[in-house]
């Protein structure tokens, strides 16, 4: 990736300045509940949602198993098509690519789809220093444009904005961006709506060059789809004679028949809708080879790296890259709800930002290395994933990393990273508590000393040192008046002890004969075969039951 957001602090100082924001806290706590409310309702309505959600993970396991044949595969049906492709390592091979491909076509503005892949990369800003306009057309990206600011969330980027405020960015800037905002601009979200497409209208039907990103790639076709929700990225894949399409490798999927799954479990678990409102799929040129078809005479597919390679390479860490950018995970984050999407330094913010941004970038920068941390670890983001990514797991996997160092892959190489600096107390306390568990009778002296020691506890309670980081936000416990191996002991110990040994006076006595121990030793019956089975008794006794039974009951009659 480019780097972190610049002068971004680490995700502690950066929430801590986040969650004093009165207003922001607002309409994060506003916007998500209610579009985590709503992806509630849409799931609940499918019987079958949690064998969409295994057959989602199970596709998306398979295919990066195998991805370097996947994406051999891809690239020979798009070039079958009539497009081209371009492989890049990184952010800045990418950057270069695009940047060449618009100056080769003479123009100096591009229409932009929305994107994750090309803000991970930074290609605004890189076009913009070769002196190309890139204009948003998704209606929250413009608005993060327009006031010059940056993305705070996957599918609502301007989450963190009201409508008063977006009022104001339209009246002040939308004049140096085009045409500007009409007099007297409400924040009524209809007025608000109708000055942003008379705004984008004129750059639609202007622009000749469209860059955007991909929701999947297919395989076997060559075919790219596009989930959007307002028909703006239906305008840039069709009217533009160019289009240039910047995708992460991981987004591939075998076949076309694998759509079925993501096109029931994206739209439901992103905007909470039974089906996406438009969803564009193009196939290389399509019609437009004709001399009467329509879409771009040109295209071009960017496969993007930037550490998608490293990461899987990681067993535990490459279950981010099934990720589908639906933002379930962000709605229901407690963490996110309070610190918003700027604390997290990158364009993947919230629990899937703290996974995915440590393994594309690395932990070497202080941000990076505090993302592991900015999580609950409640798991309710795993519950709500539709690829059933476990982020708890890869979060403690990653705080391994950043505390303990070891081998990891960077740039296709096996290296050996050094522990995070900040983590050397913690490292030591590690060591020790290592120790002492392992000598019970270490443990024990500790416990009994901790508690002889109880009335010396720190006033206010607050630790010293280190520890002064934990008890900024918790109250130090109050130390229990003895160790709790003590009071089992005295309440519990004893009744084990009853419980264990035998009750000898209600047990019956183990027999010592084998007539005592098997049912047909005692009884002569059973034990007697011919006495078990009338066939096998002498013929006389047969003869003579058998007449006493049907002898008739002479005193029994009247």
């Amino acid at each position: 990736m480019t780097g972190t957001f610049i002068g971004m602090p680490a995700f502690p100082a950066a929430a801590k300045e986040a969650v004093g924001n009165e207003v922001l806290r607002a309409n994060l706590r506003r916007a998500t509940h209610t579009i985590r409310d709503k992806r509630a309702r849409a799931v609940a309505e499918l019987a079958d949602w949690d064998r969409l959600r295994a057959a989602g993970k199970a596709v998306k396991d398979h295919t990066l198993r195998h991805l370097d044949r996947y994406l051999m595969e891809l690239e020979e049906a798009v070039t079958a098509a009539g497009g081209t492709v371009h492989w890049a390592a990184d952010a800045e091979e990418a950057n270069r690519i695009v940047t060449g491909l618009v100056l080769a076509t003479g123009e100096r503005e591009v229409v932009k789809v929305k994107s994750m892949a090309t803000q991970e990369i930074g290609l605004n800003e890189a076009l913009e220093a070769a002196g190309i306009a890139a204009y948003e057309t998704d209606l929250a990206e413009l608005i993060v444009q327009l006031g010059h600011d940056r993305p705070s969330h996957i599918l609502v980027p301007a989450i963190h904005r009201n409508r008063a405020e977006i009022r104001d960015v339209f009246a002040a800037e939308m004049g140096a961006w085009g045409r500007p905002a009409p007099e007297g601009l409400g924040d009524d979200p209809r007025e608000l709506a109708e000055a942003a497409r008379l705004h984008l209208r004129e750059k639609f039907l202007r622009a000749k060059v469209a860059v955007s990103g991909a929701n999947f790639m297919v395989a076997e076709t060559g075919t790219l789809v596009v989930f959007e929700s307002e028909g703006n990225g239906r305008m840039c894949l069709t009217l533009p004679d160019t289009l240039i399409s910047v995708v992460g490798i991981e987004k591939v999927v075998p076949t076309f028949r694998d759509l079925e799954i993501f096109l029931q479990t994206l739209p439901r678990s992103s905007t909470a809708e039974r089906m996406n409102p438009y969803t564009t799929m193009w196939t290389g040129l399509g019609p437009s080879k004709g001399a009467d078809g329509d879409g771009p005479s040109a295209f071009h597919l960017v496969l993007l790296d930037n550490g998608r390679t490293d990461t899987l390479a990681d067993e535990v860490g490459r279950q981010a890259l099934r990720c589908i950018r639906c933002s379930a995970c962000l709605n229901v984050c407690p963490v996110y709800e309070r610190a918003g999407g700027h604390a997290y330094g990158s364009v993947y913010p919230g629990p899937i930002g703290a996974i995915l941004s440590p393994q594309l970038r690395g932990t070497g920068s202080e941000i990076d290395a505090s993302l592991p941390y900015a999580s609950t670890l409640c798991g309710a983001c795993y519950e709500v994933c539709p690829v059933a990514i476990d982020i708890p797991e890869v979060l403690v996997h990653l705080r391994e990393r950043v505390v303990q160092g070891g081998p990891v892959t960077r740039e296709g190489i096996r290296v050996r990273i050094r522990p995070a600096r900040g983590h050397a107390a913690e490292r030591a306390a590690m060591r020790a508590a290592r120790r002492l568990l392992d000598h019970p009778g270490a443990l024990r002296a500790g416990e009994r000393l901790l508690a002889r020691a109880r009335r010396l506890r720190p006033r206010p309670r607050r630790l010293p040192g280190p520890g002064r980081a934990w008890t900024d936000t918790r109250e130090l416990p109050e130390p229990p008046a003895e160790p709790f191996r003590d009071w089992w002991a005295r309440e519990r110990g004893g009744r084990e002890r009853e419980r264990e040994q035998p009750d000898r006076e209600h047990r019956d006595p183990e027999p010592r004969e084998p007539e005592q121990r098997d049912p047909e030793l005692r009884d002569p019956e059973l034990r007697d075969p011919e006495l078990r089975d009338p066939e096998l008794r002498d013929p006389e006794v047969r003869d003579r039951e058998r007449r006493d039974r049907e002898q008739p009951d002479r005193g029994g009659r009247a």
